[in-house]
């Protein structure tokens, strides 16, 4: 049987909101289930806390500083490799069902004459993937954004004859007299979507992912698939809109010292309005009902999805990924949305089964180790037999640790933020170019490196909850000081010269090689020439990789 992997990711959903990460009320039992399976990563950090930047990373396996896609719609450039273009010329189907917040380089794409409706071009333009349906779950009724026909089809086949469905079905509810109650508005997120369930976009998106893999066959197979929940709009069809009431919420991690004297940057989007929505208890009691709903949908879901692997013989054969792309702050530390680093916003649950009996050993275990979102593309190039490529994966394969052979693949985990496009910037006096935040975590420690700005730093160990910053505290100065020789050293590091490895610059012969073809540089005549290429002759030759 040919080998497969299934990569799925949530949007938006955090690491702790899992029965299996320790969600006390929220119970996950099928994807509790995968994680007895597999291996639980619960160290994972991504790349950048908000979802293009997130996302190019997974894709690519390269920091946002390599790949360039620093904020959502700046294009991922052209020739960068992503998943589709290692996997491709080992013969496996590389496709998408759902989202993935790709811009693709316009600009780019035309310096080099690719038509996007090309073959290469619709590559090019979906971050590698062959797009078996790009669903990125944002169709309001502005020109902005481009609808999904096929889903709009659906409902229409189902008998919804509204012209966005998406917008006034699947993320709207009504009121006893017919009123449309938008979803966009967070009063109206503990209503039920007009949408049934099974018409709704995670069970849409589940079904045609099962339509791939029917059709995929004995053909070998990556299939990302990328649901748009339980990212915003807040609202979730029946029965779940009311699964979780008020007794079921946890409570806000938060603590009015932490807006005494906030960082800077920090201070600014807690005065973001989303945050300012998510400090009022009764609207963040609404969201939290539509947000558990949404997750528990999805768990659902997995159980579909892992029931119909069974009926078609594959599960033996199928790496399966559980992830997100980043989290949501759910009013913890007067924040709405994610964009910073606490955990809440920068941490997600990462969930891998190997199939294979070299990882028998570890399934249903829980890994400490610090791992990174770059780390998904090595891990499943590594699956499918594919060849070891440090001068352009920055991320590492978890095989090491699947099969028990290490117990860790890094000292120190990196995300970064550009908060360029964001009013917060301008708020605060800042030039675009300076922007940018650097999170740093040793497991212990974490360091965000703030351009302009003195540090943040917190003590994980003595306190977890992130409730008191560091930075400004002489007493912690050795620490920064230390987190800061980490950042220097990784930003040292050589990320951009991706079309020739270490490896075959080691075991090119230059200075020979230059003399062989009559390249004389440095020879005072040419009895010296002759006696350098004499010895040389003699030399073993290093082998060439």
């Amino acid at each position: 049987m040919p080998k497969n992997v299934l990569f799925i990711m949530c949007d938006q959903l955090r690491w702790d909101y899992l029965s299996c990460t320790g969600h006390p009320t929220l119970h996950t039992p099928n994807i509790d289930k995968l994680a007895a399976r597999g291996v639980l990563f619960d160290q994972t950090y991504v790349q950048s806390p908000i979802c293009g930047p997130s996302r190019m990373s997974f894709y690519t396996g390269r920091y946002v500083n390599s790949h360039g896609s620093t904020w959502n719609n700046i294009p991922l450039k052209v020739g960068e490799m992503t998943l589709g273009d290692h996997l491709r010329p080992l013969g496996v189907r590389t496709a998408l069902c759902g989202k993935t917040h790709m811009t693709a380089d316009i600009e780019g794409m035309k310096r080099l004459g690719l038509a996007p409706d090309s073959k290469i071009g619709a590559l090019v333009a979906e971050c590698g993937f062959e797009p078996f349906e790009r669903e990125d779950g944002l169709h309001p009724n502005g020109p902005r954004y481009a609808r999904n026909n096929a889903y709009d089809r659906f409902m229409k086949d189902r008998g919804w004859p509204d012209e966005n469905p998406w917008d006034s079905v699947a993320n709207s509810a009504e009121d006893d007299d017919g009123n449309l109650l938008s979803g966009w508005f967070m009063d109206n997120a503990d209503k039920p979507a007009r949408a049934a369930d099974e018409e709704s976009e995670t069970p849409y998106i589940t079904d045609r992912a099962m339509d791939f893999i029917r059709e995929a066959g004995d053909t070998p197979w990556c299939l990302h698939l990328s649901y748009i929940k339980p990212h915003w709009p807040y609202i979730v069809p029946a029965p779940y809109h009311d699964m979780y009431g008020p007794e079921t919420h946890l409570p806000p991690v938060r603590s009015e010292a932490e807006r005494a004297d906030p960082h800077p940057v920090y201070g600014e989007f807690m005065q973001e309005r989303v945050s300012r929505a998510f400090c009022d208890d009764e609207t963040r009691t609404r969201v939290l009902t539509a947000y558990m709903g949404l997750i528990k949908q999805i768990d659902d879901q997995m159980g579909r999805l892992v029931a119909f692997l069974d009926a078609q013989g594959i599960t033996d054969d199928t790496m399966i990924i559980f992830t997100s792309d980043h989290g949501d702050y759910l009013g913890d530390h007067w924040m709405g949305e994610k964009e910073l680093f606490h955990d809440a916003s920068s941490r997600v649950p990462l969930i891998v089964v190997d199939p294979r009996p070299e990882a028998d050993a570890t399934r249903g275990t829980k890994s400490k180790a610090l791992i990174e979102a770059i780390d998904v593309v090595p891990t499943i190039l590594n699956f499918f037999d594919g060849a070891d490529l440090p001068h352009i994966l920055e991320g590492h394969p978890l095989q090491p640790i699947l099969h028990g052979q290490a117990q860790t693949v890094r000292e120190v985990a990196i995300s970064e933020y550009d908060y360029s496009m964001r009013d917060v910037r301008r708020r605060l006096g800042v030039e675009v170019k300076d922007a940018k935040l650097t999170m740093l975590c040793d497991g212990r420690w974490k360091y965000v490196f703030a351009e302009r700005f003195r540090p943040m730093l917190f003590d994980l160990e003595n306190d977890p909850d992130e409730l008191t910053d560091l930075g400004a505290n002489p007493d912690f100065a050795q620490e920064c000081q230390r987190m800061e020789r980490h950042f220097f050293d990784w930003a040292r590091r050589t990320s951009q010269r991706t079309t020739c490895s270490d490896a075959w610059i080691a075991a090119r012969d230059s200075i020979y090689g230059e003399a062989k073809s009559g390249i004389l540089i440095g020879y005072r005549n040419e009895a010296e020439l002759n006696d350098f290429l004499a010895k040389e002759d003699k030399q073993p030759k290093p082998i060439k990789t």
